[in-house]
């Protein structure tokens, strides 16, 4: 009995090994590679112009941006890069660091400065914002601007921490994500959609385009299962230094979000932050870039012509000298 027990997991093993290889292959990565500080990275760059840098969320990768349409709106003015962030997409993740947001904002630091970026804007979504702030705070304060999208910025209790994150546990949790852990994501996949979309429809191109098998293999499943453990004490960590950031933010979320909590992150940051601009968008959930993607992009590009304007001394006033200001659009 327990040998026949023993070979059935070998054998969902080496059945999602397979299809991790398989996705792999029927959906290769469209961009380049760079290695920094012993990590290989994998990134998408198009468009040329005042750089703008794009930091998907968790469970997500690079493609999320071009899915959604954001990535080519702003490629028409911009140069626009945006990094499969480690363990996602084909970006690797070294077990031998915790990839908490500061260590993420120091490795696409020296990224950025290898391929010839200097002064971008830093657009996270999710749990890419908490690496774009990460970023913002970092000691060379080299970038110009921050847009932060359906951003978690305060701890709150909750319930996933606990729930999604025993894959990313040595040895036990190694054993989840080659077996179980992929078969229940696969079931899981349109409902946890939904949720992220939810009140709106999960967008057409979404259904049609996002790699969901890429998202299910054992490896990335580690660095989501990983990246819920370290939300909340993230969070806590980088709150307690949001008064030292100077460049000009623009949150943007949806007002029904069930993710991130409207009230009590995205207008919680603005009303203490004073360099922020918080744009709400009533009755949109999580995943907005997807629903309102003419908008986001519309933002992100005003913060960049802003952030430039205030950098070469113009006329136009940074948000640190005009305060806090809430818009609805």
């Amino acid at each position: 009995m327990a040998g026949a027990g023993a070979l059935a997991i070998a054998g969902l093993a080496l059945a999602n090994h397979a299809l991790a290889r398989r996705a792999e292959r029927s959906h290769p990565a469209r961009g380049r590679f760079i290695t920094v500080d012993g990590v290989r990275l994998h990134y998408l760059e198009q468009g040329s112009g005042p750089a703008i840098v794009l930091l998907h969320g968790n469970g997500a990768m690079a493609e999320d941006f071009v899915i959604s349409g954001v990535l080519e709106r702003l490629a028409h003015n911009h140069r626009v890069i945006a990094f499969d962030r480690p363990g996602f997409g084909f970006s690797e993740r070294p077990r031998s660091r915790v990839w908490a947001p500061d260590a993420q904002a120091a490795l696409f630091e020296q990224a950025l400065s290898a391929i010839g970026v200097t002064h971008p804007v830093i657009v996270g979504h999710s749990w890419g914002t908490l690496v774009a702030v990460a970023m913002a705070l970092r000691p060379a304060r080299s970038i110009r601007g921050l847009v932060l999208l359906s951003g978690y910025y305060y701890p709150t209790v909750r319930a996933d921490t606990a729930t999604s994150g025993w894959p990313a546990v040595p040895l036990f949790g190694d054993a989840l994500r080659y077996t179980i852990s992929p078969l229940f994501a696969r079931l899981f996949a349109s409902a946890a959609y939904r949720k992220l979309f939810a009140p709106s429809r999960v967008t057409e191109r979404f259904q049609r385009e996002f790699p969901t098998e890429m998202a299910v293999r054992p490896s990335q499943i580690r660095a989501s299962a990983a990246e819920t453990a370290l939300m909340v004490p993230s969070a806590a960590i980088l709150s307690s230094h949001y008064a030292e950031l100077t460049v000009p933010i623009a949150l943007m979320a949806g007002t029904e979000d069930g993710i991130a909590n409207f009230e009590r992150q995205s207008e919680r940051f603005a009303a203490e932050v004073p360099n922020s601009t918080l744009y709400g968008v009533p009755g949109v959930g999580h995943m907005l870039h997807h629903v309102v993607p003419d908008r986001v992009a519309a933002i992100i590009a005003e913060t960049a012509q802003e952030s430039r304007d205030a950098g070469n001394g113009g006329s136009v006033q940074s948000r640190a000298d005009q305060g806090a200001t809430k818009e609805t659009v």
